[in-house]
């Protein structure tokens, strides 16, 4: 069997739940076609998040890495096309907030993802799930994470599929604040449709 990193993030700024927790936590140690799926939550922090999917990276040394983030007020599933070069945006979860600093000083611009994008919003939509490519993560950790992910593959030479999916929010986090939402059961169907495609 081969391997596959998923993370969410815990809960963040005035969002009191984050539905990628849960679907981390659900998909540890699922079979998903060939991969084993290693579920982890990490933390919203500048300083640490991209550290600490570095540090399971290296842990685990995973076939395919995804991560997961919530992005509230959005309808459907967006795997991100890009990741960029700058932390910015609102404060984490330890009252950090960058003002549009590097990630990685030496780092280019940007970087694609290396998942199938095309494929995976192509399945999502067969199965009736609104899905469609996302051209920006933002600047916040969401990106932080992705760009991490994708920069240590590229400087050790992996050819390790990796990126980022944005998902909207569960029925329970619109109960705490009105938003477009989905049911946790057509979240957990999204992400395993997505896993599927690799």
């Amino acid at each position: 069997m081969k391997n596959l990193l998923l993370t969410g993030f815990e809960p963040f700024l005035e969002f009191p739940i984050n539905p990628t927790t849960s679907i981390a936590q659900a998909l540890d140690g699922e079979k998903i076609n060939d991969y084993n799926i290693i579920g982890e939550v990490l933390t919203v922090d500048f300083k640490q998040s991209g550290k600490q999917l570095i540090e399971l990276i290296e842990r685990h040394k995973p076939d395919a890495v995804i991560s997961l983030g919530l992005a509230a007020g959005r309808n459907c599933i967006t795997p991100e096309r890009i990741a960029i070069n700058c932390n910015d945006g609102p404060v984490d979860n330890e009252g950090h907030r960058p003002d549009g600093e590097a990630i990685f000083e030496e780092g280019p611009d940007g970087y694609f993802s290396t998942l199938p994008l095309k494929e995976m919003v192509a399945r999502l939509k067969e199965e009736k799930l609104p899905a469609k490519i996302s051209n920006t993560a933002g600047a916040y950790l969401c990106n932080n994470v992705m760009y991490h992910g994708l920069h240590y593959a590229k400087q050790h030479g992996l050819e390790t599929p990796s990126g980022f999916i944005h998902i909207p929010a569960s029925h329970a986090l619109a109960v705490e604040k009105p938003m477009p939402s989905w049911s946790e059961e057509d979240l957990l169907k999204a992400v395993k449709i997505a896993i599927e495609t690799l």
